[in-house]
């Protein structure tokens, strides 16, 4: 039988409590993290992205923080090849390699839940896109992919536009296949909705009151455009809008928690169709450390 790398997955939505718990089970099992969000790769997206601070980190070593300049897109396929070389890297070290976030597309891409068509990047179609509106964007997968404009994000610029790259290749999007790459333990971070609205809440004034919007300036000012902030979540669409005058700052606050609580929403759905997830509790770290152990040990 061929030997498959242990990892352990902790997944959830945001605000849910997924840092600290995956820091404070890396300190048991002798593990290193691996973040997949979306965002937190790009250097300089800390603050909106919720990124853990070194302080935080409590000696744990990251990987796949900061590694891309946000003016540019960093592909899933690029992801999922550093991301499997790390895991290669920290499994030579004989330690633990956990795999942390919210963003299912990248997790289920790198431990192998889907698969990616092997379709170069378009650059001359990348540029085409940048003018396109989403509307215009999904009414052209709609014509070209009709299944696959039923079920991608629609407010998604990048994931429209790899797809539409993909169809305009090989005619439609394919389906994905799993693959059986590593043995992993599914850790899903569940607390009530109630509890996570109010979770989302604090943290997203806390986080304004932490200097979210100097972030953004300061982003700006530096050469990201209000355009690119459109593309990279919630946090930055919502302010790059404030910026350029767009909504109020009250208007701006009321809507981004608005569309982060659906954005949870959209993150369980997706979760909730891996049957293998663990569903437990932020307070139930005792019995995330006993699944963690068994599994490393068996």
């Amino acid at each position: 039988m061929r030997y498959m790398q242990k990892v352990i997955a902790i997944v959830g939505p945001t605000a849910s409590g997924k840092t600290g718990i995956s820091i404070a089970i890396a300190k048991k099992v002798w593990g290193e993290i691996i973040s997949a969000d979306s965002r937190q790769i790009y250097r300089g997206l800390d603050i909106g992205s919720g990124k853990v601070t070194p302080e935080e980190m409590d000696g744990i070593p990251h990987h796949l923080l900061n590694v891309a300049d946000p003016r540019d897109v960093f592909a899933v396929s690029e992801y999922v090849a550093r991301a499997r070389h790390e895991l290669f890297e920290i499994g030579s070290r004989h330690k633990a390699p956990i795999v942390v976030g919210g963003t299912g597309f990248y997790i289920d891409a790198l431990l192998g839940s889907i698969s990616l068509p092997n379709v170069p990047a378009d650059r001359a179609w990348r540029e085409v896109a940048k003018k396109w509106s989403l509307e215009e964007l999904e009414a052209e997968l709609a014509k070209r992919d009709p299944e696959k404009a039923k079920t991608i994000d629609a407010k998604n610029r990048v994931r429209l536009v790899r797809a539409i790259e993909i169809a305009r290749v090989l005619g439609k999007v394919p389906k994905t296949k799993p693959q059986k790459i590593y043995d992993v333990l599914w850790i899903g971070v569940s607390l009530s909705k109630k509890e996570l609205d109010e979770n989302i809440h604090t943290r997203l004034y806390s986080r304004m009151n932490s200097g979210m919007l100097e972030e953004a300036i300061h982003l700006h000012r530096s050469g990201l455009s209000y355009e690119r902030m459109e593309e990279l979540g919630l946090e930055y669409r919502y302010m790059a809008r404030h910026l350029q005058g767009k909504i109020s700052k009250e208007e701006m606050l009321l809507q981004l928690e608005s569309e982060i609580k659906k954005y949870a929403k959209r993150q369980m759905t997706w979760f909730k169709r891996n049957r293998e997830i663990h569903w437990l509790a932020p307070n139930n770290l005792p019995t995330m450390l006993k699944l963690s152990r068994r599994f490393l040990e068996s």
